[in-house]
């Protein structure tokens, strides 16, 4: 039987037995691998072209960075709209993908002529005048740069909801097989960061930029590559038009009928709620119905149900769509509201990713980097700890938990994914509380002794095992609560998560040291962590991070999921007026 809500590369209603499960989503799994395996490498070691080679002053590249960093995950949400609205995931990710290689080619093309680039000169060396970056040097570089942010930008969020759209959710076994892409996607993430981390960057440092942003831009080309390749396998979901216009709508018309009142579930006034096919939700059945009449009168946002009321009722009069809505387009609203809280309980977890990327790294520096007598561990190389780990931990958790957990819950994946988000924002407390911990035993010792790098280990350890957690439970998550026509959309909000995480951080260090300081020295204001008090800094995250997992304890009981587990009115129930 033909799938009649989605389509082959021609347009064509896709067949079961050809097309989408496991076997199409490889094809996007190997993209996820080697476009998270070049950009990551380009971006964990970018401050250094940045500041070595343009020679831009260390403030001004450590912005450029976290600039460039926060630009691609914003992105994710233009890359999401393009999808939904109008080219569908596969098209925006060949479009995008091509514009993310071009800025790769550029890029290597600029740290390999030296023309290109101002004239070498030694940043570090007392004195030295080195000239800095300008004119169609410095337009090269940004153009480059920000080709990547915008390609990559747009494809995060397209390639996992490309790859669930391989399974039908409505399918029970395709429903478990989708709780296992959600991590082995995950999984392909962590190899790509592992890969960036380790291999790549050592190129780049050993072997030059140049080399290292060529094989950056070569693993690019081969994501796009397996990306093609699946291209007869795909199951495609149409893009549905603008999303943004249904929601406008929905609030226009609701203040418009403010005066109504709310209908009852059994209200035939509701239009789309009877014969009427709702919008942006292929699946017209009477169980569909029933399942979007039940969430348009949820407890929650329920001023919103007056939106779809049909005033002109046995009449040939037609009503504008800014002033009559179908209970589809009230649903869609209701969702995107109602997830709002539970992404924002994830912005501290990202603050704390912030932390160590940056003072983890910066407390490993001045501390005894040796692994051997002849061997020293490069702090940067810290963040790969997590990766390391959760290359082990993550089959584990797929192989042995979740089958357990099966049992107990009868859940497909185990635990629900709001349990899952829940258990990484409580774990991730005791990354900030061993990193507490360590930094004032650190502080502690005597001018003679050093301790040793593998002392912050566990903070990064701690912090991987919460990640495996809550950030493919948050994707999880969205992508299951979204219909038809806005999944890309609502999974680029997890991405956004980073860029709220990282720019909280900087909000959070400003205000400390402007609080701090006005009694003394501030706790991060002397560029030196022997006088500074980055323990207070972790003890104030870990206080924030452990309130932040209360908060989310609210907030997840307090959603109602998009499924028929929800406590929802009889028939017999009225809406009260919306007070």
């Amino acid at each position: 039987m033909a799938d009649e809500s989605s389509v082959d590369w021609r347009g064509r209603l896709c067949k079961p037995n050809k097309h989408g499960g496991m076997r199409a989503a490889v094809f996007v799994l190997g993209l996820q691998a080697f476009e998270m395996m070049a950009i990551a490498a380009v971006g964990n070691n970018l401050i250094t072209y940045v500041f070595n080679e343009m020679h831009f002053p260390l403030s001004k590249s450590a912005n450029i960075v976290t600039n460039f960093i926060g630009t691609v995950f914003l992105l994710s949400l233009l890359g999401g709209f393009l999808s939904d609205s109008y080219l569908g995931s596969f098209f925006t990710m060949i479009i995008f993908g091509f514009v993310e290689l071009c800025g790769f080619i550029l890029l290597a093309i600029q740290a390999h002529v030296p023309k290109l680039r101002p004239p070498k000169c030694r940043m570090m060396d007392h004195g030295s005048l080195c000239e800095e970056a300008k004119g169609y040097k410095a337009s090269i570089f940004f153009l480059a740069l920000y080709l990547m942010a915008l390609g990559s930008g747009c494809l995060k969020p397209n390639i996992i909801s490309h790859g669930a759209d391989q399974f039908r959710k409505e399918d029970p076994s395709q429903s478990r097989k989708l709780s296992t892409f959600f991590n082995i996607a995950y999984f392909a993430f962590c190899m790509g960061e592992l890969i960036a981390l380790t291999l790549l960057v050592w190129v780049q440092t050993n072997s030059g930029m140049d080399l290292g942003f060529g094989v950056s831009a070569a693993a690019m080309a081969i994501g796009l590559i397996c990306l093609i390749s699946g291209t007869f396998a795909y199951r495609n979901k149409p893009p549905q038009g603008s999303i943004f216009t249904p929601i406008a709508q929905v609030f226009v018309a609701a203040i418009t009928k403010r005066k109504q009142i709310c209908p009852s579930s059994a209200d035939k006034k509701l239009h789309g709620s009877q014969n009427n096919k709702p919008i942006n939700n292929n699946d017209s059945s009477e169980a569909s119905t029933t399942k979007i009449n039940n969430f348009l009168h949820a407890e929650k946002f329920r001023f919103l149900d007056k939106a779809c009321i049909k005033i002109h009722e046995g009449t040939e009069a037609k009503e504008s769509p800014w002033k009559l809505c179908t209970v589809s387009q009230v649903k869609q609203v209701k969702i995107i509201v109602s997830v709002i809280p539970i992404f924002a309980c994830t912005i501290i977890f990202n603050t704390i990713l912030a932390q160590l990327q940056t003072f983890s790294v910066q407390q490993g520096s001045i501390m005894d980097t040796h692994i051997t007598k002849g061997f020293k561990m490069p702090p940067a190389s810290l963040q790969s700890i997590p990766y390391i780990m959760l290359i082990v931990f993550v089959p584990l958790y797929e192989t042995a938990f979740v089958p357990i957990a099966r049992k107990f819950t009868g859940k497909d994946s185990g635990i629900s994914p709001l349990q899952r988000i829940g258990i990484g924002l409580f774990i991730v407390t005791f990354s900030m509380v061993s990193a507490a911990m360590v930094e004032y035993k650190r502080r502690n010792l005597s001018s003679e002794r050093t301790l040793s790098i593998f002392w912050i280990a566990p903070q990064f350890l701690i912090f991987g095992l919460s990640e495996m957690f809550t950030a493919v439970g948050l994707v999880e998550f969205f992508y299951k609560q979204s219909l038809d026509g806005m999944q890309a959309f609502l999974t680029a909000m997890t991405y956004c998560s980073y860029s709220f995480g990282f720019y909280l951080s900087s909000l959070l260090v400003s205000l400390v040291n402007k609080i701090t300081s006005s009694s003394g020295g501030g706790w991060l204001s002397d560029n030196d962590l022997n006088k500074d008090r980055l323990d207070l800094f972790y003890w104030l995250l870990a206080s924030l991070s452990f309130i932040n997992f209360f908060n989310y304890l609210f907030w997840s009981s307090w959603y109602s999921p998009n499924s028929s587990s929800a406590k929802y009115p009889t028939n017999q129930d009225t809406f009260r007026e919306a007070k």
